[in-house]
């Protein structure tokens, strides 16, 4: 006798359909997305908008034209944007109404002039905060003839400057406009020729920040304002290494022009040291503007002379 086996019915399941994949560049406001930095960018014309980015490495570069943007990482430091650059300036060319960058980290800026930056700010106020400036010739550059309002917090710039790819110098920072300069808790490192803070701006505030020298090459000054300034600069630390182009001076102020009154520049609670081995002795403040600056107590390291004027 056979026994019948039971039969077996294999069910054919189609396989589920992949999820679309969400474009990396979404605007805020209404959820629609795009491919690439730019076209979002484009999109906003003369609104407002903030262009939401999603984790990854970005071989792209944008030119904002107008509106009020601001560009933010769904995740702070996961979003690079990395050795591509418009018009031979920057990664991110800014002439709009205003724009804000949030958690983002610029990577290996070069271009032939030798200012290759992160951030070209042409017109419009900047926000930038919990952001990233590395390997690059300049990390923010940009001048306009008005009032700009340029706040830079809580971010680093490392491995950045140089003085000898074009007649003239690259640095870690620099702006030059009729307005202010702002900069707050953020970390300076690593610099690579020029100075770390390079300002033409009639006031200033750079308060609580690191400039940490000790691996710089080929370096300046911590902070550069050539042409005179007022505001303060209170509560940062200063260490200068050893491998500088120019040593004389942490702090100069009016080495080249008395554009901008100096008298009040208050001065205060700032720690200056030297890197261990360095023999020479800079001055904390270099002043060429001869105005009465308002130097208030500040911690100096040996070999660290608290002022001279030129």
């Amino acid at each position: 006798m056979h026994r019948l086996l039971p039969l077996v019915v294999l069910a054919l399941v189609a396989p589920a359909a992949a999820a679309p994949t969400r474009p990396p560049f979404t605007i805020a406001e209404t959820g629609q997305g795009f491919d690439t930095i730019d076209a979002a960018v484009q999109s906003v014309r003369m609104g407002t908008a903030t262009i939401l980015i999603a984790p990854g490495i970005y071989h792209q570069c944008t030119v904002q034209a107008g509106g009020v943007i601001t560009f933010k990482a769904v995740t702070p430091g996961s979003v690079t944007f990395e050795g591509t650059t418009c018009e031979g300036k920057a990664a991110f060319v800014l002439r709009g109404q205003g724009s804000t960058v949030d958690g983002i980290v610029f990577r290996g800026m070069r271009v032939a002039d030798g200012n290759g930056a992160g951030i070209r700010t042409e017109i419009g106020d900047l926000t930038v905060r919990n952001a990233m400036f590395l390997d690059s010739q300049e990390g923010i550059l940009g001048g306009h003839p008005s009032a700009q309002k340029i706040v830079i917090d809580h971010s680093t710039f490392a491995g950045l400057g140089q003085c000898d790819q074009s007649t003239d110098c690259a640095h870690a920072i620099y702006l030059a406009n009729q307005g202010s300069v702002t900069i707050t808790a953020s970390r300076f490192e690593r610099g690579t020729g020029g100075h770390y803070v390079k300002l033409r701006v009639p006031n200033v505030t750079i308060t609580d920040n690191s400039f940490d020298d000790t691996r710089g090459n080929k370096t300046n000054y911590m902070i550069d304002l050539p042409e005179g300034a007022t505001g303060l600069i209170a509560r940062n630390t200063f260490v200068q290494g050893r491998a500088k182009e120019n040593w004389t001076g942490f702090i100069v102020v009016g080495a080249e022009a008395k554009t901008y009154p100096s008298a009040g520049l208050r001065i205060a609670a700032n720690d200056a040291r030297l890197a261990p081995g360095e023999t020479r002795s800079p001055a904390f403040v270099a002043d060429y503007s001869r105005a009465p600056l308002a130097i208030g107590t500040n911690r100096l390291g040996a070999g660290v002379r608290g002022f001279e004027t030129r």
